[in-house]
């Protein structure tokens, strides 16, 4: 992964979570510190309270994407950088992942998990 792309996910700010093949698309927004990032196999795990619309989406594609940036980080044309992340998704209900997640997030009903397809730098 992108060491930008972590240096960002470090700072507070808003994640939406896009599934854009859905007629209309679902978005919903997350916190950057809610996501935790698995570098070694390439995906993020996310908390949902409730993300309803996109596990209802996900019933027919599970293609997903991702937005986050930060002001506090040196983009491509000076202050602030952001990201497009492209992936597909699935809901998790139980497991150690599941159970590491609800240890943080105790209101959590499912741990979203992303598998991340390509990281793009937008900014």
């Amino acid at each position: 992964m992108e060491q930008k792309f972590l240096e960002v996910m470090q700072h507070e700010g808003p994640v939406t979570i896009i599934t854009v093949n859905a007629q209309p698309a679902s978005v919903v927004n997350t916190w950057a510190s809610y996501v935790d990032i698995n570098e070694a196999s390439n995906y993020l795990l996310i908390p949902a309270a409730g993300m309803h619309s996109i596990e209802h989406d996900f019933s027919t594609d599970n293609t997903v994407v991702l937005t986050m940036g930060s002001k506090a980080v040196e983009g491509t044309v000076g202050p602030g950088a952001g990201f497009h992340i492209h992936g597909t998704g699935e809901f998790i209900k139980a497991g150690a992942e599941f159970d590491a997640m609800h240890a943080k997030f105790p209101w959590l009903r499912e741990v979203l998990k992303v598998t991340i397809g390509e990281i793009q730098q937008k900014i």
